[in-house]
């Protein structure tokens, strides 16, 4: 037996022996079968349901269901009710924080717009909302009188959370 038939031999058994360790076993390398049950077979089902928790960390981790909790500033929430109040509101989603206005004429102005809100954070700063204004006839707003409409709901927020202190 040469040095390379040698060589080929001992990667041939290397390959056999480590076979059953990715395979379950040597039962099914020789065409036997084995029957394992999966692993969480032994527990019951409300116990699968859980969410697995690894650390002590995971217990302070975010784990609420977002259909149950509101995440939303309630000041800014109202105070974008409040500033808006001339446009119709059209549809409103406490839990993902979206509030969709239809067109309206601001008072005093001439020309009719169409605002979206997103308050995304609990939070009570200008990072906290979003405000996409439209013309009626399609056309995007500047985004100086986007900032004016964001500036006027914090403005008003910030009112209406000292107004809730002094109670």
């Amino acid at each position: 037996m040469g040095i390379g038939q040698t060589t080929t031999s001992a990667v041939i058994i290397a390959g056999l022996l480590a076979l059953p360790g990715c395979s379950g076993g040597f039962g099914n390398l020789f065409g036997e079968t084995t029957t394992t049950a999966p692993a969480n077979a032994e527990r019951p089902q409300r116990e699968r349901a859980k969410p697995e928790r690894e650390t002590i960390w995971d217990l302070f981790s975010d784990r609420d269901d977002p259909n149950t909790t509101v995440e939303v500033n309630k000041y800014l929430w109202n105070a974008a009710l409040d500033v808006l109040n001339f446009l119709p509101l059209q549809a409103a989603d406490p839990f993902t924080g979206v509030m969709a206005f239809g067109y309206g004429t601001p008072p005093g102005g001439g020309r009719a717009y169409k605002a979206t809100v997103f308050v995304r954070d609990p939070a009570l700063d200008a990072r906290s909302i979003e405000v996409a204004l439209q013309t009626q006839g399609g056309g995007a707003v500047s985004a100086e009188t986007a900032h004016a409409v964001e500036d006027a709901i914090l403005a008003r927020a910030r009112q209406l959370r000292i107004q809730d202190r002094s109670l």
